[in-house]
């Protein structure tokens, strides 16, 4: 097998092939851990649930479709040389009367056995996706699907209730006919008795599912977002209400942005804003985040040990990063305890949410070495804002590249983008600044190498900003240091001191 030096070795590459509604999709990833990262994902709209309310059937060409993908994905799972593969399949295999053929056929393909979930287990799961992917999550998950629409509870990591109704994309347009105004009732209808939505009021209404995400990207672009990246998009109730009844309401083709959707997507994007918009009206949430992790996420997530799942995945993730990319990995860890040492003497109020972003930060402050210096910060600050992290809000991801290009960069906003400027609250941009000065000071001090910030600790003592350069570490004294001292002293209202 192939070891490439930029992955990590968590072993042979695991797969996950989901078998839905609409589309049949397979993801390889690196491992199976706390924050599994994708090496190959693709996904075939075969639209296998879009006549199985009216016929209870799933239609043959979607059957051809999906099970042409499923060759090539058994193919491609080959060449990865992928050791394990979970394959589940959901509401329309579920439904159908000749679902279980399907699967049968597609099980001789794949040579792994198939799951067809049941609908409490698809809701079960989508909530430990949600788990797996947002910190401390709390409120309702929504999962539409092609076939399903399925809700469930959740708190933290305790997930309670569960319903499926036939309220997905292709399922409520097949059993309406085509028609928006029959499809308005049937979801009235469906929410009327559905004590649980009234639990969601004033927290948070957690939207999964393709068509979904693609509503959140015309929303995205519509609004001009300064931000692409669709995990952790947020925006109010009312604004959801709102924008989801626009869509609802007009000829989808002529909506502003449209061409950012898929075009297999938008003859199903004003079913998906009804059933938001009723949703929304019903549970009166805080707001709405768009997720982009859902079953697949919590099917793994559900196969960890105990132990691997307390473990938090922005950390995790950027613990991987500072492995593949920094010089010395030891010394982002040693970062993390040089800064709690400062933090805790200087006066500085800091949450636990600010502490564990700043943690975050430190495994990530080398990761752009390998860059030309005039272009490190810039180059830093795209991974950062760009990555595949999880369990991380827009306005953090903000915090943690602005952090690390002004590591790199300087402590002046001149060639800062705005865009990635204006995520980023006032308090999150001083708080960016110390930390990019703290790290300038370590940088210096130790040319990004371990075992010296042990020796040499920063902290306030009596009023002044002492970093302490004992023994054999005098030598690395210098103006230069010195002047990077004094820019984070400034920041701290404090006077700069080196002691040897």
């Amino acid at each position: 097998m192939n070891s490439a030096q930029g992955r990590l070795d968590h072993g042979p590459p695991i797969a996950v092939i989901d078998i839905g509604s609409n589309s049949v999709r397979l993801v390889i990833y690196e491992g199976l851990t706390r924050s599994p990262t994708p090496i190959f994902n693709e996904k075939v709209l075969a639209g296998l649930g879009r006549q199985v309310q009216s016929t209870g059937l799933l239609a043959l060409d979607a059957i051809d479709t999906a099970l042409d993908a499923l060759k090539r994905f058994r193919a491609l799972c080959d060449i990865l040389h992928v050791r394990k593969i979970w394959a589940i399949a959901t509401a329309a295999c579920r439904d159908a009367r000749n679902g279980r053929a399907f699967i049968a056929e597609a099980t001789r393909i794949c040579r792994t056995p198939i799951t067809i979930l049941s609908g409490k287990r698809e809701a079960n799961l989508t909530a430990l996706g949600i788990v797996s992917g947002i910190h401390k999550p709390d409120g309702i998950v929504g999962d539409l699907g092609g076939g399903s629409l399925e809700l469930v509870d959740v708190h933290g990591s305790r997930v309670h209730g569960g319903r499926t109704l036939p309220l997905g994309g292709l399922a409520l347009q097949d059993i309406a006919g085509r028609s928006l105004k029959k499809a308005e009732k049937i979801v009235e209808q469906a929410f009327e008795d559905l004590d649980m939505l009234h639990e969601g009021e004033g927290r948070t209404f957690y939207a999964v599912g393709g068509t979904w995400r693609a509503l959140a990207r015309l929303h995205m672009w519509q609004t001009g977002y300064p931000f692409h990246v669709m995990h952790n998009y947020r925006i109010s109730a009312r604004e959801a209400l709102e924008f989801s009844r626009l869509v609802h309401r007009v000829d989808t083709e002529t909506l502003s942005k449209i061409g950012v959707v898929n075009a297999a997507r938008r003859p199903l994007l004003a079913y998906a804003a009804l059933v938001m918009e009723n949703l929304v009206c019903m549970i009166k949430p805080k707001q709405v985040i768009f997720s982009v992790l859902g079953v697949r996420e919590g099917l793994l997530y559900s196969l960890l040990k105990p132990s691997e799942r307390a473990r938090d995945p922005l950390i995790s993730a950027a613990a991987d990063l500072n492995v593949l990319r920094s010089r010395s990995p030891h010394h982002g860890e040693e970062l993390i305890e040089w800064t709690d040492r400062f933090m805790a003497s200087s006066g500085l109020d800091e949450t636990a949410d600010e502490r564990r972003l700043r943690h975050a930060a430190c495994l990530l402050a080398d990761i752009g070495w390998r860059a030309h210096p005039d272009y490190r910060g810039e180059q830093s600050m795209n991974i950062i804002a760009h990555g595949a992290f999880v369990a991380i809000d827009h306005p953090s991801r903000a915090y943690l590249a602005l952090s690390v290009y002004f590591r790199h960069a300087g402590l002046s906003e001149e060639d800062l983008s705005p865009r990635l400027r204006e995520l980023a609250t006032t308090r999150m941009l001083d708080r960016a600044r110390v930390l990019g000065a703290s790290m300038r000071v370590a940088y210096i001090l130790t040319a990004g190498q371990s075992g010296v910030l042990p020796k040499t600790p920063m902290k306030v003592k009596r009023g002044k900003l002492v970093l302490t350069l004992p023994g054999k570490y005098a030598p690395l004294g210098s103006d230069r240091l010195f002047n990077r001292l004094r820019q984070l002293a400034r920041l701290v209202g404090r006077e700069p001191t080196i002691e040897t």
